[in-house]
Order: structure tokens, then C-alpha cells, then sequence
């Protein structure tokens, strides 16, 4: 990453901007401490691509996990899953 000035951008702006590339950027310093970042317009810019490009964002699975067949666990009668509810409702 290249490392410039406010005043020798402003006076060779042509050739700072020639050290751009896409795979380098140009950090412009005032008084010693980076202000700005100067770099290439990269397409397609959408949101989630830049968010994927920073690695704060994975896209899904082209192949999701297929669903059990059969989930597990216990099989409720229709009395005792009433019966869970009255409890949970303290109807009792």
C-alpha cells in the first residue's frame, strides 16, 4: 500500500493516481497520519460484496442440508400434549 501526501497529491494528482491499481491502494497522509484511501472502483460494489470481500459475510450453501425424514424425540398423544399446555398455562 502506497503512502503519499495531501500536498503531493494535490500537485502530481496524475501520478498518485497511476499507482492505483486492484490490487493496491494509495493511503494520502496529512501531517503524518492517514486521512483517505484512494482506490479502485471494483464491480459489482453491491453491498454484500463488500461485506463478503472483508469477510464479515458468508454467502448460503448452493446445497443446503437436506430435512430428516423423521425428526426425533418423543411422540406426544393428543392428551399429553394437552395436558404440557395446560401446565405451561398454569390452568391446573
Amino acid at each position: 500500500m502506497e503512502m503519499v501526501t495531501k500536498r503531493e497529491l494535490n500537485q502530481r494528482t496524475a501520478a498518485v493516481l497511476d499507482q492505483v491499481t486492484d490490487a493496491d491502494d494509495v493511503v494520502v497522509t496529512e501531517r503524518g497520519k492517514p486521512r483517505w484511501r484512494v482506490s479502485t472502483i471494483r464491480d459489482p460494489d453491491t453491498a454484500l460484496g463488500r461485506l463478503e470481500r472483508e469477510g464479515r459475510y458468508t454467502p448460503p450453501a448452493s446445497e443446503p442440508a437436506p430435512w430428516p425424514r423423521s425428526p426425533g424425540g418423543r411422540a406426544y398423544t393428543a392428551a399429553e400434549a394437552d395436558a404440557l399446555l395446560d401446565e405451561m398455562r398454569g390452568d391446573h
